[in-house]
């Protein structure tokens, strides 16, 4: 059986240095949530406080209608993976993977044990490996036993902290597939924390971006991609190209591109935002190029490029100084040199505009933090 988890103005504090100020977020029943955000963010003490690891300076938390605040960490009946494994080094892997069962609230019969090791060293694909001991595993091996060994107790709530940071790229993408297909598979509530954005975005139902203590915008991968709630969730989801420009609402909205006055209709600002600078995000294939020059655009010049088979990656230098990274479907035969003289134009359907104070972004339709914390 899995949860929900509510979290509702969440205080941390270690002496006088507040970590998390007020934090409030609502994960759903069998959700695969991930808390994603810099180093130091929070999102690590927020887990451990989910599970009873640290303290709690303010707030409440429940599992369902139950507020778990003062619960042992013993009887919440979660799972956790740890980012070194932190399986024993002297037992095999169906010890490893058994060794839960022991602290469970009844005891099991050591038949039942053994049903419950071998169905879950199953499933994540560990069961040739039973008598085995750890240090003949590799690393995603290793990774797996830690994974069948907080699952086997059966937890309302799997929480898992930066599983994957200690194994290679290639076993990174192939852990992430097989820990979202199993659990989809037990349709556990699951808390996962890491600082790699295409890891989140890969693997997660909902992702809460964090930054000191804060979420900054909470929803789905694509959702928080296509229409990030800030500057900063813009800038760390992701590639965006800044760019400043001018607003103007005076009867059609339409942005103005400083440099030569490229001008672009905009119909999805918010009805409130006023007149002045902006900076504009623009995801690398939001940016079109052109060879011909006539056109209305931005003027820039190709400094260097990268062909990646598919895709080419152009990086250019705007007649304003600000730099731009392009992503265009490779044409072998027309790669474009450095020093090349191009035309940029912008996909206003896509791209997303901030305000140059504040930083919030300004479009309609994003889900704000205030919405989040509600």
């Amino acid at each position: 059986m899995s949860v929900q988890i509510r979290i509702r103005h969440a205080v941390k504090k270690y002496g006088n240095n507040t970590i998390i100020p007020d934090l409030s977020a609502d994960i759903q029943n069998g959700e695969f949530f991930t808390l994603l955000g810099p180093s130091g963010c929070g999102k690590t003490t927020l887990l451990r406080m989910i599970a009873g690891f640290n303290t709690i300076e303010g707030g409440d938390f429940y599992f369902n209608d139950r507020r778990i605040n003062d619960m042992d960490p013993s009887k919440r009946n979660i799972g956790m993976v740890f980012q070194n494994y932190a399986i024993f080094p002297n037992m095999t892997v169906r010890r490893n993977v058994e060794f839960g069962m022991k602290y469970r609230p009844v005891k099991p019969a050591k038949e039942e044990t053994r049903r419950a090791a071998e169905e879950f060293m199953e499933l994540v694909h560990v069961k040739e490996y039973a008598d085995r001991m750890p240090d003949r595993l590799s690393g995603g091996q290793q990774q797996r036993v830690a994974l069948a060994r907080a699952l086997v107790i059966r937890p309302d709530v799997l929480l898992m902290d930066e599983p994957l940071s200690n194994l290679d790229a290639k076993l990174r993408v192939e852990m992430r597939t097989v820990i979202k297909r199993i659990q989809h598979d037990v349709g556990i509530t699951t808390v996962y924390v890491t600082h790699d954005q295409e890891e989140a975005m890969a693997i997660s139902d909902r992702i809460a971006v964090m930054n000191e203590g804060v979420i900054r915008h909470c929803g789905r991968p694509k959702d928080i991609y296509q229409r990030p709630a800030d500057l900063f969730v813009a800038t760390f989801i992701g590639k965006s190209n800044l760019i400043t420009a001018r607003l103007a609402t005076d009867g059609e909205k339409r942005l103005t591109l400083f440099g030569n006055g490229y001008t672009v209709p905009f119909d999805n600002v918010v009805p409130s935002a006023a007149d002045g600078e902006i900076i504009v995000s623009a995801r690398p294939e939001e940016l079109l190029v052109h060879t011909d020059l006539s056109g209305e655009g931005l003027r820039a010049t190709i400094r260097d490029s990268v062909f990646l088979g598919l895709n080419t990656h152009y990086f250019v230098e705007m007649e304003t100084g600000e730099e731009a990274e392009i992503i265009q479907e490779s044409r072998i035969d027309s790669i474009l040199e450095p020093g090349t003289q191009v035309r940029l134009t912008l996909n206003s359907e896509k791209a997303n505009l901030f305000d140059a104070n504040n930083s919030a972004s300004i479009m309609q339709g994003v889900r704000n933090e205030a919405e989040v914390q509600a």
